[in-house]
């Protein structure tokens, strides 16, 4: 299991949030998606036998949110 932190540009309000944690959420390999609206901050938990922080970002970014990975921990 991974845990990821993205760093997500073009947030302008909270219901960016809800948007993007179910997109995110409903990817087959991630069990979870927690974006911190205030700092622009989106923690995801996967498996990467099943999706790749690249699939991830790329998800975020085609809802129009540039997405980069700021730091990736293996075993979480």
């Amino acid at each position: 299991m991974i845990r990821e932190v993205f760093q997500l540009d073009n947030l302008h309000c909270p219901s960016c949030v809800t948007r993007i944690e179910r997109a995110v959420g409903s990817m087959p390999g991630v069990t979870a998606a927690r974006l911190a609206f205030a700092v622009g901050r989106l923690t995801v938990e996967y498996d990467e036998t099943r999706t790749s922080s690249q699939a991830i970002a790329d998800a975020v970014g085609r809802l129009g949110y540039p997405a980069r990975s700021l730091r990736r921990e293996k075993g979480a």
